[in-house]
């Protein structure tokens, strides 16, 4: 109770609040006897308190036998009321406040609990000293009683307030029928609908499938809920009644359903609600709440069960349609992708596709993988821009057109200038980003083309992920807008055991963050995921596709050439070391020491890595492209090391007499002086260098360049 900090007159003492004068003494005190309030004027200094006959009833103190002092009074109460008297008194005098409020309890005779109140004023001489205190006392218990049942009956409400808002926020973020089965069943669920158990049931069709259950629970005894529509049992009886049904006992619950009698001993709840979900006067289903405690389910907490099932309703009903739309957006968008993909001989394809989680906001991603005249094949992997069903269109469109151009045998500039065309005739101001490749997995050879696309990625067979710089074009679309139509041919090697992969944005663009930080770690995770093509998919899509999350469509094409590991008896590697690489010459020449190491063959390892070096400088110098090494093992007659440099020149190298003082020239002599045997081989567009090192064997006559191939 608040103090109530009034200032005495200081002209006019103030007047006893009763005047017992010898006529109406009596009477005024049996008519506040009646109302159970009295007055009191304590003389501080002298120590006597006098109290009129109203106020003494009030403590229960028999006027005829009051001695006035203030301890009688004192000793009706226990301690830890009088304590609180004390305080309440001794606060007020010494803040120099002039009055003070209190509520305290005073046992009754009849064995009742009484509560007091006493409001006083003080008086104080010209010092500031307190010398007469004077005031009412009244019985309060009925205002006591009625104020904690006010704040008791407010209590309620906010308590059922914070359960309407709390369920409302919770399911406010869910999306699909799963969110909302998940804000009621999982942390905290059951908390904020105020119950210790749930069952949710939906209708699908004629059934009825419970689809969440929660802490304490009929369905969850014997399998109650895959009864169906069954009005035996209290979710379908709900259902098919359209009624609520509130329950506030098991025996009420068993009576009502005879089935659940014989498992009523195993039912943990003693009161049940079972409440109709109905949204747009269409039933979904039901949902049951239960509650270990006596529930009398008043009107306050009917309503706000109805309310509660009213806000569940509402959001399973959006979630449903959302669910609906969601499977007419994939199913659209994957009727417009390969369902199969073609196997190859000699490499392995894995794709992948994600949709965004939006709704109807399907994406314009695709992948496709083509078959081409001569054993080769094209791959492609787009995005249309756009995030509705009109970007799905023209992605179909699209993917057709492209198809057909490679197809008919065109070159990889070609099909995308022709594509471009093709979508800047289309009634549409959309444009396309893609990345179309050639493959040829006998020979390795890659012709890439870009149009504002992503490059592709390749992982070595040592793990290391490379970047190559594939020259692109602009936009399809955008480019026939334009009259720019180039797209520029960059040709790459893949060795066999390595992987080539392409993708599209959504791969790697994390929200919040620059593009550059998903490239990276899109190239950690391709460097440290498994070899095989599929399994590097799965790995790529668990990784990242769920790390930045679902806002947008995400292709993506993994290509692995099959490795060549050659037998126990003669192994094999193949390495691809890129011009632009300034770590691939350091690290081709640890990958030879290291495989001649693992493969018995340590003494060899010197006069390897020395070859690899000048046969690699050789190439990287005075060749406009990479390399690819080969080291294999020839087991008979004698086990040796051959070691291969391919390069895509038609220049031999040339022996010379350098000087004294000359820095190159040394490499032909450095061969002929290391190598057991050495030569040159045409290779397609390119040669090959090759040499043996180890052991001679005279019966084989050793085979080298004439003058002319020098």
């Amino acid at each position: 109770m608040t103090d109530h900090d009034q200032q005495p007159s200081t002209s006019v003492p103030p007047r006893p609040l009763i005047e017992k004068s010898h006529n109406g003494e009596i009477a005024t005190a049996q008519r506040l006897a009646m109302n159970r309030m009295g007055s009191f004027d304590w003389d501080v200094e002298a120590g006597t308190l006098d109290m009129d006959d109203a106020g003494l009833l009030v403590f229960g103190l028999d006027p005829q036998t009051f001695d006035s002092r203030p301890e009688t009074v004192l000793d009706r109460l226990e301690q830890s009321e009088r304590t609180r008297l004390d305080v309440a008194i001794d606060e007020a005098i010494k803040s120099g406040r002039s009055s003070y409020s209190v509520h305290f309890r005073v046992p009754t005779d009849d064995g009742r609990e009484q509560w007091t109140h006493i409001q006083a004023r003080i008086l104080r001489s010209d010092d500031g000293r307190e010398h007469r205190i004077v005031g009412v006392v009244q019985d309060a218990t009925a205002e006591v009683t009625h104020s904690a049942f006010v704040l008791d009956l407010e209590k309620r409400r906010q308590r059922q307030t914070s359960i309407v808002e709390r369920t409302t926020s919770a399911l406010s973020r869910a999306v699909t029928v799963d969110d909302v089965t998940a804000a009621l069943t999982g942390p905290g669920g059951l908390a904020r609908l105020g119950a210790d158990g749930l069952s949710l049931g939906l209708v699908e069709n004629t059934t009825l499938s419970v689809i969440a259950l929660s802490g304490d629970s009929a369905e969850a005894v014997d399998g109650f809920g895959d009864a169906g529509l069954d009005r035996r049992f209290p979710l379908a009886d709900t259902v098919l009644s359209g009624r609520p049904r509130f329950l506030t006992s098991v025996s009420a619950l068993t009576h009502r359903y005879p089935v659940l009698a014989p498992s009523a001993g195993r039912l943990k709840f003693r009161a049940a609600a079972y409440l109709p979900l109905v949204a747009q006067a269409r039933s979904l289903g039901t949902l049951a709440l239960f509650y270990r405690e006596n529930t009398s389910f008043n009107a306050d907490e009917r309503n706000l069960c109805l309310g509660l099932a009213a806000i569940v309703a509402q959001s399973l009903q959006r979630a449903k349609l959302f669910d609906e739309e969601r499977e007419f957006a994939t199913g659209l968008q994957s009727a417009m992708l390969p369902r199969r993909i073609q196997e190859f001989e000699g490499g392995e394809i894995a794709v992948r596709y994600h949709a965004a989680w939006s709704g109807r906001q399907v994406g314009g991603d695709w992948y496709d993988v083509i078959a081409l005249p001569k054993d080769r094949f094209g791959i492609v992997v787009g995005d249309v821009q756009g995030h509705d069903t009109h970007a799905a269109a023209i992605m179909g469109q699209l993917r057709i057109a492209l198809r057909a151009y490679a197809g008919e045998g065109h070159s990889p500039s070609t099909v995308l200038a022709r594509a471009s065309r093709f979508l800047a005739e289309l009634d549409t101001d959309r444009f396309a980003t893609c990345t179309y490749a050639q493959v040829d997995l006998a020979s390795g050879t890659v012709r890439v083309v870009r149009a504002g696309h992503f490059g592709p990625l390749i992982r070595h067979m040592d793990g290391r992920v490379g970047s190559p710089q594939v020259r692109g074009g602009m936009p399809l679309g955008i480019s026939t807008d334009f009259e720019d139509e180039e797209f520029p041919e960059t040709r790459l090697d893949l060795v066999p055991g390595e992987t080539l992969v392409l993708y599209t944005d959504g791969l790697v663009e994390e929200p919040g963050a620059d593009i550059d930080t998903g490239l990276q770690a899109l190239i950690n995770e391709v460097s440290a995921g498994p070899a095989s093509a599929q399994a590097l998919a799965d790995h790529l899509s668990d990784r990242l596709w769920e790390r930045w999350g679902s806002g947008d469509d995400v292709a993506l094409l993994v290509l692995r050439r099959s490795p060549d590991p050659g037998s126990p008896r003669a192994p094999r590697l193949h390495q691809y070391i890129h011009q632009a690489d300034p770590e691939g010459l350091s690290d081709a020449r640890n990958i030879v020491r290291q495989a001649l190491t693992d493969w018995d063959m340590a003494e060899l390892a010197d006069d390897a890595e020395l070859v690899t070096g000048e046969l690699l400088v050789n190439v990287l110098l005075h060749t406009e492209g990479g390399a690819v090494l080969t080291l294999e093992v020839l087991p008979e007659p004698v086990r040796r090391v051959r070691l291969s440099v391919q390069d895509r020149s038609s220049a031999w190298p040339r022996r010379r007499s350098p000087g004294e003082t000359a820095t190159s020239g040394r490499g032909l002599l450095l061969l002929d002086a290391v190598a057991t045997r050495w030569g040159i081989e045409p290779r397609g567009e390119g040669k090959a260098v090759w040499c043996e090192i180890g052991p001679s064997v005279p019966t084989v006559v050793t085979a080298r360049p004439t003058a002319q191939q020098v």
